[in-house]
């Protein structure tokens, strides 16, 4: 069930949402996108979207050590956070 988000996440999703919609991406992709140099602050950030329910994640299919991510789309998150 998606949350309500501070506006500098909800700012940083629309980067991702616009760069890659509903398919799957990978933390050094996202990394790209946001332009983020700090590993750290990124693992928040992606971290904080999964906890708000934004985000969905996975593990990747060639290393259990990587995840692999995908962003529930806009409509989604307003219907889910209407629904409370």
């Amino acid at each position: 069930m998606a949350e309500p988000m501070p506006k500098w996440l909800t700012k940083r999703y629309a980067i991702l949402w616009k760069k890659f919609k509903d398919k799957k991406f990978e933390f050094e992709e996202a990394k790209q996108a946001l332009n983020e140099d700090n590993d750290k602050r990124l693992s928040v950030i992606l971290s904080d979207f999964r906890k708000n329910g934004w985000l969905e994640v996975e593990l990747h299919p060639e290393s259990s050590r990587k995840r692999v991510y995908k962003l529930k789309s806009p409509e989604e998150i307003i219907l889910e956070i209407a629904e409370k």
